[in-house]
């Protein structure tokens, strides 16, 4: 069934559609759009449905950032930077997805942040040991970097295990 395409749906059937997309996962505008795009018999049905759906509260961007932030935060408990290029890969403009994640992440601790972070990848090591190796020192970096958290915070806490974390400071980040 992988070549066969989907029926081309009127405007009350791709609203069911869309409210069936929605009872599985939340969905940006964005990403809404190109999948009613895709199934819509006639494309002006999309612009419809898509004002019927933002009116009653299905899809709200600023909303769907903000839980999607906080959701990333409590539990992956990613640092902004991730979560940030998250919601610009789930096509969140730019200035919505910043200011969600500056709310989620107002008044977080981001060293404590990358100290559970470092618990939770390297669970049950000894880390200062297991730093005391370039390669490990700098794998955990990248990980760091990767986990969505700043250069200077990470190397700072990386410091109170390894005395050779100072280097880290030349390795070029993302």
């Amino acid at each position: 069934m992988a070549g066969r395409k989907p029926a081309l749906l009127d405007r009350d059937a791709l609203m069911q559609y869309a409210l069936r997309v929605l009872t599985m996962r939340a969905q940006t505008t964005s990403e809404m759009r190109t999948r009613l795009l895709r199934r819509a018999q006639v494309a002006g049905d999309v612009d419809i449905v898509m004002t019927h759906l933002q009116e009653a509260g299905f899809l709200n961007d600023q909303r769907f950032a903000e839980s999607y932030a906080a959701a990333r935060l409590e539990n992956q408990k990613f640092g902004r930077h991730r979560v940030l290029r998250d919601l610009r890969t789930r096509r969140v403009t730019a200035d919505v997805a910043k200011s969600a994640v500056e709310q989620v992440f107002e008044g977080t601790d981001e060293t404590e942040l990358i100290e559970q972070f470092l618990a939770r990848k390297y669970r049950g090591k000894d880390l200062a040991a297991l730093f005391s190796e370039d390669r490990h020192l700098l794998s955990a970096y990248r990980k760091l970097r990767l986990g969505g958290f700043a250069a200077g915070p990470s190397i700072r806490v990386l410091k109170r295990y390894a005395a050779q974390a100072d280097a880290l400071e030349d390795t070029p980040s993302e």
